[in-house]
């Protein structure tokens, strides 16, 4: 049997740091937003044994090493489901290394393939479990929309949703290493955080405005390189009508929302000149 389906991309739309958890973790506090950005995955299973990922980016690892192979062997003990060789095809487009999930997106999309192609109706509540083992944003990529993410990212609350506006997102030439970027965190010394009761205030109200002047992340002051680089991009997003623009997760994208898709059009041509990963996308619910 064979199936397809689209794994979509994420945005931070808020990212504060509360505190440096017992287990070495930090708590966070974000609001999360899918976005019509996705990765295609192909999965076919057929009689036999062993999990195998292709990808059109010849450097990702085709084993258990990528968190789609993963996501499949937690499916398969958890429902002690076996006797079955399980090829995961995936096309890239979601830029790697760049804080928008797409190998979170990736997995939590394979969890409910499998959940759909072996009719084991687990749920949403045991999804996200299973995601958890796997990484801190893949129970928000199983039902996605906009939610307040907790922890480390697995305790979710579902939120009124951002309003249908166009994105573009902009990755600069370089990658952040996620625990590289935590490594410089001093929740102490952060003076700066997003109004995230505001924000949530916001999206109640259906106030799009709201929403873009709140939006915020605390990564932003804790980069060791590319600051400038992050600062321009933003610029040329607000210069272009963007209500609002902020560094996703740990970054280095950036995003801006737009309420025109004429002036989406001309921030993502703009950054195109000098960029290479650029993208429109939406948000979705």
């Amino acid at each position: 049997m064979t199936d397809t389906s689209l794994a979509f991309a994420k945005v931070n739309i808020s990212l504060d740091i509360v505190s440096k958890m017992a287990d070495g973790y930090h708590n966070l506090l974000t609001i999360m937003q899918t976005i019509s950005l996705s990765d295609e995955i192909t999965i076919e299973c057929e009689p036999g044994e062993g999990v195998n990922v292709k990808a059109n980016l010849p450097y990702l690892p085709g084993d258990e090493r990528n968190i789609a192979a993963k996501a499949a062997l937690v499916f398969f003990k958890h429902t002690g489901i076996n006797g079955y060789r399980t090829d995961i095809e995936i096309r890239k487009n979601i830029p790697v290394c760049a804080g928008l999930g797409g190998g979170s997106a990736d997995g939590a999309c394979v969890l409910r393939m499998l959940d759909k192609m072996f009719e084991t109706e687990l749920g949403r509540e045991v999804l996200e479990s299973l995601g958890n083992t796997i990484g801190s944003d893949v129970p928000f990529c199983i039902s996605g929309g906009t939610k307040l993410a907790k922890g480390r990212g697995e305790i979710l609350t579902d939120l009124p949703p951002v309003p249908l506006l166009d994105i573009v997102i902009c990755k600069p030439p370089f990658s952040c290493s996620t625990p590289e970027l935590f490594r410089h965190i001093r929740c102490e010394k952060i003076r700066a955080r997003p109004d995230t009761d505001g924000l949530i205030r916001s999206l109640e109200a259906g106030d799009t405005s709201g929403i873009a002047r709140r939006m915020y992340n605390v990564f932003e002051d804790f980069l060791p390189r590319g600051k400038a680089d992050i600062a321009e991009i933003k610029s040329i997003l607000l210069d272009n009508g963007a209500l609002g623009s902020v560094m996703t997760g740990s970054g280095p994208a950036v995003f801006g929302l737009f309420d025109s898709k004429a002036n989406a059009q001309s921030a993502y041509e703009q950054l195109l000149t000098s960029n290479k990963d650029c993208f429109m996308a939406e948000t979705v619910n």
